[in-house]
């Protein structure tokens, strides 16, 4: 299970400034620890949180629980449980990063909460074909990623798609564990500067896309 980390606080942060009608309804996909889906539901949003973890499906459950708010969540992949839904806000933190042949050694369920393939777009590719037809007229997706996995790529994906997209947030942040043992990987594919591979650093970014009324 994903635990909160620079991401997810930028992408709180976005949630916070978003405005969506008192009793709207939330969807956080790829939840982790729902973290995301638990701040939907204090500011009174009908919340289903989703990931194909069990572990992280009973986790939310009882964080909902202990911190006193509803949150329906469900098992499965992406958005399979809620086809033929309609949400006033999507929310998503997926996997993203860069990943070489082979993935994360050693630790393969844990990494599916990062892996993301050669560009880092194996899942961040299928939330741009799959999100908006799930989006009232209105609604709104709120998804972070690196900026090493392409946000003028998800932006012209969603515009395609008929949404007003644009990133919103970007913020530095320091390569974690799994970049910091990528760094020669990302070099040598051109994913990163010398400069940033010295200088460890990636930036995070928020992509913004709304389904016009």
């Amino acid at each position: 299970m994903y635990a909160p980390q620079d991401d997810t606080l930028l992408l709180s942060e976005a949630l916070e400034d978003e405005p969506f009608p008192a009793g709207g309804r939330v969807l956080d996909v790829g939840t982790g620890s729902g973290a995301l889906a638990l701040a939907a539901a204090r500011r009174g949003g009908r919340v289903t949180a989703v990931d194909v973890s069990r572990r992280a499906v009973v986790g939310v459950r009882l964080n909902a629980l202990l911190h006193g708010v509803r949150v329906r969540a469900v098992r499965g992949d992406l958005f399979a449980p809620v086809r033929g839904e309609a949400f006033d806000l999507i929310t998503s933190n997926p996997p993203y990063v860069p990943t070489p042949p082979g993935g994360t050694r050693g630790r393969p369920r844990e990494a599916r909460a990062w892996d993301a393939g050669d560009d880092g777009r194996l899942v961040v590719d299928r939330i741009c074909r799959e999100a908006p037809e799930l989006l009232r007229p209105g609604g709104v997706l709120l998804m972070v990623h690196s900026a090493l996995s392409g946000p003028a790529t998800s932006v012209e994906q969603l515009r395609a798609a008929g949404l007003k997209a644009a990133v919103t947030l970007r913020r530095q942040v320091a390569f974690g564990p799994v970049l910091r043992d990528r760094v020669n990987w990302l070099r040598h594919r051109g994913l990163i500067s010398p400069e940033q591979a010295r200088a460890e650093r990636e930036e995070l970014v928020v992509v913004r896309a709304e389904r016009p009324v």
